[in-house]
């Protein structure tokens, strides 16, 4: 159900995460996000952050913000992405995490690359007993951001396949069990987010199109499969708020997994089928490698390109990102169009001003595109010159 994006054209948003600010120096660790927030310390931290990340986003003009995913801790390569879920759902044992046998999909980081600091990291709690939500309490950070502004809060959490390849098992006989396990408890997590009035929810970086490039998800899971997965983990969702499917190529450290850039082409059919309103695709990053191809299969559902590039401190120009807008333009209509990151910005290796700045790029950039089809644009604060501590001439 189109709820943030229904009257807007070319609105514009960034994935999710955001650099952590170097004073926010509390952890959750295994409490639970209400427990953290008893901490007064904790508590404004926590708090400021968010309202932070929300005046970035307002200041720079994007229609859509997130949190900046603040629950996140800090984390060798943004690990926290992953392990938040398994610290804070029943079925693990918390109090005894080791390091899990990591399952590359045939992407390995041996010694001497940086990932492989990321693959030591994973340090994760056992399955051992039915998997349920538990208290991942998604309700009350969306809330906690979400009364900080008016404009709409997107939340994101990583997909149940990408848990299922994190932990070791003890419970589970059958990984497509473990599997089932997380996305029915996901589900129930989020029906409970979107019953709270959270506008916009994304699932992020189902496998669906990472097949192609390593194979079927535990061997036996073909994209037909994982798209039903995905479609088990939003079910119920429809009817109650707008639902985002975010493809990425992977992002710790602000690294790229892969050697080549994949593509999304032998992906898209299957794409077509997930129940969702919005479909990202990571467009910068790829040299807007396949928007015809994208723009010719995904025909019902508005797309999402990214059009600043979360590996890079180079802050893309406005007219860069307003030629990335045109191209797109040529094979996907206005009114099915959003412009946002190509991924996250706060998995470790970005300083909060190269994100400020590439925020405020894709708004300018988006208003050029604005202006040309007489639509309305954003107001821009961060850019505007009467606010210049300096004088220019001409």
């Amino acid at each position: 159900m189109l709820t943030a994006t229904a009257n807007i054209m070319l609105p514009t948003t960034i994935i999710g995460s955001l650099p952590r600010p170097s004073w926010f120096t509390e952890n959750m660790g295994s409490q639970t996000f209400l427990e953290a927030m008893v901490n007064s310390r904790y508590r404004e931290q926590y708090t400021d952050a968010v309202a932070v990340y929300l005046n970035e986003q307002t200041t720079a003009g994007l229609d859509i913000c997130t949190d900046g995913d603040a629950h996140y801790d800090e984390q060798v390569g943004g690990q926290s992405w992953t392990s938040y879920p398994l610290f804070h759902m029943d079925g693990f044992d918390r109090k005894n995490p080791k390091p899990a046998v990591m399952k590359t999909g045939g992407v390995g980081f041996p010694m001497g690359h940086i990932l492989h600091d990321y693959l030591e990291a994973r340090v994760m709690p056992q399955i051992i007993g039915p998997i349920s939500r538990g208290d991942l309490q998604y309700s009350q950070m969306w809330k906690t951001a979400q009364r900080m502004t008016t404009k709409p809060v997107k939340f994101g959490t990583v997909t149940p396949e990408l848990l299922a390849a994190a932990v070791d098992d003890q419970y589970y006989k059958d990984p497509v069990e473990r599997i089932m396990a997380l996305s029915d408890a996901i589900n129930s997590e989020l029906n409970e987010l979107a019953d709270a009035g959270c506008p916009v929810i994304q699932l992020e970086e189902p496998q669906i199109h990472m097949i192609p490039a390593r194979g079927p998800v535990f061997g036996k899971l073909g994209m037909n499969e994982m798209a039903n997965i995905f479609n088990n983990t939003v079910k119920g969702l429809q009817d109650k708020t707008e639902v985002w499917c975010h493809t990425c190529w992977g992002n710790p450290s602000q690294q790229r997994m892969f050697k080549d850039v994949q593509e999304y082409g032998p992906a898209l059919e299957t794409l077509n089928n997930v129940e969702a309103d919005v479909l990202t695709f990571e467009s910068c990053s790829s040299n807007r490698m396949e928007l015809d191809k994208i723009g010719e299969f995904i025909k019902d559902k508005k797309i999402a390109i990214g059009v600043i590039d979360h590996h890079s401190l180079q802050v893309e120009r406005p007219d860069e990102i307003a030629d990335h807008i045109r191209e797109a333009l040529k094979y996907i209509p206005a009114e099915r169009l959003v412009i946002s990151s190509d991924c996250g910005m706060g998995r470790e290796g970005m300083g909060r001003r190269h994100a400020r700045y590439k925020m405020i790029s894709l708004v300018l950039g988006t208003n050029i595109i604005r202006k040309e089809l007489g639509l309305p644009e954003a107001d821009c604060l961060a850019a505007d010159a009467n606010y210049s501590l300096v004088t220019t001439e001409p």
